[in-house]
């Protein structure tokens, strides 16, 4: 699976609500980090899906190097 490129050294903590569908950034060009604003046009990348199951703070990578996409799995200690 190709990786995106660091858009930081941590996670985003974001409160989701139940319902909501979320798209992360894969390619970690957005300016609108975790999520995606269209900046992957052009590239092999494609924003990643989400739909919250549940209200609840959730911890979205955003080295891009996580093997538990969307989510932060500590790949940006790894550098």
């Amino acid at each position: 699976m190709k990786k995106g490129q660091r858009a930081g050294d941590g996670a985003f903590a974001v409160e989701v609500e139940q319902g909501k569908s979320y798209f992360w950034c894969s390619c970690g060009k957005s300016s609108k980090q975790p999520f995606c604003d269209g900046s992957h046009k052009g590239t092999d990348f494609t924003p990643l899906a989400y739909k919250a199951e549940e209200s609840k703070k959730l911890f979205f990578c955003a080295c891009k190097q996580t093997d538990n996409q969307p989510f932060c799995d500590g790949s940006h200690n790894k550098k």
